[in-house]
């Protein structure tokens, strides 16, 4: 095996694909998530450092929370991506599509969170459009959980449904998928209750309505994700995955802004900020 991943037809599993190396590299996501959820949400966080952290130190924490994502792989090769190429193995893609997604997510979809939802962040962080570094990072290592997580339950999803009629499997997939976006959404809200210097308006509006919104980013994301390399007849380059990645990202954007123009900020805004003038968000303050 040189460039081509071998796709393997007797595996057991419902849960896991049936691709070695995606295979891999979803369940090395999954045991990597419990290190930095435990050092954020079981340390940082209920123990308060953070009223000591400067921009570094959140810096600091974000970066050894997302690096490992890159590096252990490279050091620690899983057998399965041994015979292949760099540009080859699932986890070099699943990550250039999540940086792709999660970097537009926080350098453009922050700002709807600004006008319509009544976000804002006061914790002391270097910035990138008005966004904090440390979202950046963070963000990656969150939507890689989320989005293999998809993978594993939309995977067996499919093959309890197997059998049904495709309208009737579009309809169950288009259900799950709406609920398991909305689920995400709302559990990392209330996840992140408990770190004062992220803050919402309303914080009982953005429960109800403002994680439908958040909901919007995984409606388009968990399918296009789990599109990448699930079929053994299609293999993707880097610039596929690149490509996709803009493409989900792009349509996200128009969700959002027609839900800006139409539906409006789901919270009173502070005086002088607009949210339904024509253009885009970020292009007033």
């Amino acid at each position: 095996m040189t460039g081509n991943a071998h796709f393997s037809t007797d595996s057991a599993s419902l849960w896991l694909s049936p691709n070695p190396s995606k295979r891999w590299g979803e369940l090395f996501f999954l045991f990597y998530t419990p290190f930095w959820l435990t050092l954020s949400l079981g340390i940082v966080v209920p123990y308060k450092l953070y009223e000591t952290f400067t921009e570094l130190e959140y810096l600091l924490l974000s970066l050894v929370s997302a690096l490992p994502a890159f590096l252990i792989p490279i050091f620690f090769v899983g057998k399965a991506d041994r015979s292949l190429s760099w540009m080859d193995r699932y986890w070099v893609k699943a990550n250039l599509w999540i940086i792709i997604f999660s970097y537009v997510g926080n350098y453009f979809w922050t700002h709807y969170f600004f006008k319509v939802l009544g976000a804002s962040y006061t914790f002391p962080s270097w910035k990138m459009n008005n966004v904090p570094h440390t979202t950046f990072f963070m963000t990656h290592v969150c939507f890689l959980f989320y989005h293999v997580a998809s993978n594993i339950t939309l995977r067996r999803l499919r093959h309890a449904i197997a059998h049904l009629p495709h309208s009737l499997k579009w309809c169950f997939e288009a259900a799950w998928i709406l609920a398991l976006s909305y689920f995400i959404a709302y559990l990392e809200t209330v996840a992140i209750a408990n770190f004062p210097y992220y803050e919402f308006v309303d914080r009982s509006a953005m429960y109800k309505v403002g994680c439908l919104f958040y909901a919007i980013y995984f409606l388009v994301s968990f399918p296009m994700f789990f599109r990448m390399e699930e079929k053994a007849s299609e293999k993707w380059d880097l610039s596929r995955v690149a490509v996709d990645a803009l493409g989900a990202a792009m349509l996200v954007t128009i969700i959002l802004d027609l839900w800006r123009l139409y539906l409006g900020p789901i919270v009173p805004l502070p005086e002088g900020q607009k949210c339904l003038e024509s253009g885009l968000p970020w292009f007033s303050h």
